[in-house]
């Protein structure tokens, strides 16, 4: 695969990937409704939210790694079209 050379910002690319996966956000947003309602501590919610996190850069880190996995280059192949060698009488002007 190309390489760019823009390197993407973590911070931006987290968010955008949350925004993705918004619905990963909906347990997070019961408990802090719960946490209105009825009075349930609010480390449910930032528990919700820190997995919901995790998840995200966990899975940020294993796709980048193994979209690295594929980066080496191919090392050089012999020309082995007899059309393009410079030796070969084919590609010399006649006058």
């Amino acid at each position: 695969m190309r390489r760019t050379k823009r390197t993407g910002n973590f911070l931006l690319t987290l968010l955008f990937n949350m925004l993705l996966n918004l619905e990963w956000g909906i347990p997070a947003l019961v408990l802090l409704i719960l946490h209105f309602v009825i009075g349930l501590s609010i480390w449910w919610f930032v528990g919700a939210m820190a997995f919901w996190i995790l998840c995200m850069i966990t899975g940020m880190w294993i796709i980048g790694w193994a979209r690295d996995c594929g980066d080496t280059p191919d090392p050089p192949k012999e020309n082995k079209n007899p059309y393009s060698n410079k030796n070969s009488n084919f590609n010399k002007r006649k006058n």
